[in-house]
């Protein structure tokens, strides 16, 4: 897929993994729509690029139809969809003091990392198969989703996270055979540990990122926004690439904690 004169909506945009992806599919020649809750952010990081911002919560149903409808109103034809909006936290199934994990936090995650993942999917691929072909296979779209490693085998107090992800990992398949009818291929990244501005506001931050780095096979670090861009572009540019999962870690294998 040809990337320059085309439209991209990246959700999550605003930051780490989102902001890496709309800046190299921006310097690739396409028009970004960042899709982010964070106005402020976002707002610099589309003027930065030369594409737009729409205040977007993935969860809701028509909040993505707007940023959507944006991408498309952008005038290039839209032929591709990022998914990088996703929170997090850690919680056992069941507390030490025997309290179960509490209900609305798992629906929480679940409903912004997996709902808001195949919110935008939808969403993007619909208006993807109302755009002419873009070469003689037919094709109209890519959509690349984030999972994680932790969708793969998730530690100790990850229940929610690890479910919401793992869910995605389970879409890309199924989604792929259903959207290569209309010319539009899907595939979906599983990130391990990656350096992003979440680990970097404690005291300890350092020592915390040496621990997290331990069972890195190779090289031994954390991995960097703009490695995860280029897998992205890759992706996009790859037109072989389709309904593939694949592990973006370093090698790294998780211990249970």
């Amino acid at each position: 897929m040809e990337l320059n004169g085309t439209s991209a909506i990246v959700s999550g945009g605003a930051s780490g993994l989102g902001e890496a992806t709309a800046r190299i599919l921006a310097a690739a020649g396409a028009t970004v729509l960042v899709a982010d809750l964070n106005e402020e952010r976002g707002k610099q990081i589309a003027d930065d690029i030369g594409g737009q911002f729409a205040r977007t919560d993935v969860s809701d149903e028509a909040s993505v139809q707007a940023a959507v409808d944006a991408a498309v109103a952008a005038g290039a034809p839209l032929r591709t969809a990022v998914s990088c909006a996703g929170i997090g936290w850690a919680s056992r199934t069941v507390g030490r003091d025997g309290t179960p994990h509490d209900l609305g936090a798992y629906q929480k995650v679940i409903q912004v990392n997996l709902v808001g993942t195949f919110n935008l999917m939808r969403i993007a691929a619909a208006a993807m198969a109302k755009t002419e072909p873009a070469d003689a296979d037919g094709q109209r779209g890519v959509v690349v989703n984030t999972s994680s490693v932790a969708g793969i085998e998730g530690q100790t107090g990850q229940i929610a996270y690890s479910a919401s992800k793992g869910g995605i990992i389970g879409m890309t398949l199924p989604a792929a055979r259903d959207l290569s009818a209309i010319g539009v291929r899907v595939n979906t990244i599983c990130p391990g540990i990656i350096d992003t501005p979440i680990y970097g506001f404690s005291p300890n931050a350092d020592e915390f990122k040496a621990k997290l780095v331990a069972p890195v096979v190779f090289p031994k670090r954390m991995g960097r926004a703009d490695e995860f861009a280029h897998l992205v572009r890759s992706l996009i540019e790859n037109d072989y690439m389709n309904a593939e999962v694949i592990r973006f870690d370093g090698g790294i294998r998780f211990q249970p904690k």
